[in-house]
């Protein structure tokens, strides 16, 4: 019975391959690639001529069959588009009807996106937590983070160029205005990080149009003890709406000065408005 390896390969830069890698991509009997062009080039700059099957999110289930049928003959090798196969791409399937069937699974470690992004990014990386693509609807991207708002861990998105501005008014809305980095085209020539605060990465990436891969990492939410008590907040507040000042501003000034999300802020600026009404 065969092994099916999980092969990772090159992000960028045809360079970052290990040499088990590409013993094992010669060794195999068939490749299962996620875009066999894309990776007919990289095969082609190695001088290698394993056969070569489509295997992605539109053929995943017509594929199985003939996969698991030479792994019953021999060793099979999934890459992906670029980086670790599984992660963002339908090998998830693939591994778990491989283990179903009584196979092997053997991962061949190398080039990740999510984890070159966090280990370039300045922001601790003792714990994280990796989320992939941020959802394309504001409404659903908001809701999810939401969810993570309070999390302490680092937090690492991918995300499209055409979504980045998007994606990263709602980061500040609901999470603050907090330290990230924006990776962008790791390894590539044109590679980037920027590192800032939120406010600072939309006012880059306003100025100079965003292209190509882009990683997203945050930190998390900062201690506790920094953050005010909902109460403290919410005094603040009322003395503040006192003033007349206008809510927008009453929530910027209040977010920057208590450790809450903006977004946060102003929902409570509007609760407290109605209860005096």
């Amino acid at each position: 019975m065969g092994t099916l390896y999980l092969v990772a390969t090159p992000i960028g830069n045809l360079e970052d391959i290990t040499a088990r890698a590409l013993r094992i991509l010669r060794q195999v009997q068939l490749i299962a690639a996620e875009d066999t062009r894309h990776t007919g080039r990289l095969l082609s700059h190695y001088d290698i001529h394993t056969p070569l099957t489509s295997y992605h999110e539109h053929n995943k289930l017509s594929k199985l069959e003939r996969v698991l049928s030479t792994l019953n003959a021999g060793d099979v090798a999934l890459v992906s588009d670029a980086g670790t196969p599984g992660l963002n791409d339908p090998g998830y399937e693939l591994v778990r009807a491989t283990l179903d069937a009584g196979y092997t699974i053997s991962p061949i470690p190398g080039p990740s996106a999510p984890i070159s992004a966090l280990v370039a990014s300045g922001l601790p990386t003792d714990s994280f937590l990796y989320l992939g693509y941020l959802p394309r609807k504001s409404g659903e991207r908001r809701n999810l983070l939401d969810q993570v708002s309070n999390l302490p861990y680092t937090l690492i998105f991918l995300e499209t160029p055409h979504r980045l501005l998007a994606a990263l008014h709602d980061i500040q809305e609901m999470l603050g205005d907090r330290l990230m980095s924006v990776a962008r085209e790791i390894t590539k020539l044109h590679e980037e990080f920027f590192r800032g605060k939120v406010s600072q990465a939309q006012a880059h990436f306003q100025a100079q149009a965003p292209r190509g891969e882009i990683t997203l990492v945050v930190a998390g939410q900062s201690n506790e003890a920094q953050i005010w008590p909902e109460e403290r907040l919410r005094t603040a507040l009322v003395q503040a709406l006192e003033l007349d000042e206008p809510p927008s501003q009453l929530a910027r000034r209040m977010a920057d000065a208590s450790g809450w999300p903006r977004r946060k802020v102003y929902d409570l600026v509007t609760q407290l408005t109605r209860g005096s009404t």
